[in-house]
């Protein structure tokens, strides 16, 4: 007497799975259309572009004010060097944005 426990019918749970798969394939393609997760990407390499950017303006722009300002006080010739040392770095961030700009993108 071999019997089966109640409810577990192989044939028919097997449609059922199938018919349950197909259902989430589904949702999961009407999901990644919906948030755009099919994307190559490019929004990510874009934003991460546009922080480098960013990063690069501020970097400069602060690190050259800080060490004019640092010279500034231990030398004494305030505020020469910190506007020497600030047009310098606004020169050299321009020139890194300038390069980052021009760069053929890799494929």
């Amino acid at each position: 007497m071999a019997e089966t426990e109640p409810g577990q019918d192989p044939i028919a749970e097997d449609d059922r799975i199938r018919s349950l798969e197909e259902r989430l394939k589904r949702a999961e393609a009407i999901e990644q259309v919906r948030t755009g997760a099919g994307q190559t990407g490019g929004t990510d390499e874009n934003y991460r572009l546009g922080n480098r950017v960013l990063g690069e303006l501020i970097g400069g722009l602060a690190g050259g004010a800080l060490i004019g300002w640092v010279l500034d006080r231990f030398i004494g010739t305030s505020p020469w060097l910190l506007l020497v040392f600030l047009f310098l770095g606004i020169i050299v961030a321009f020139r890194n944005i300038w390069r980052i700009s021009t760069k053929r993108p890799e494929k």
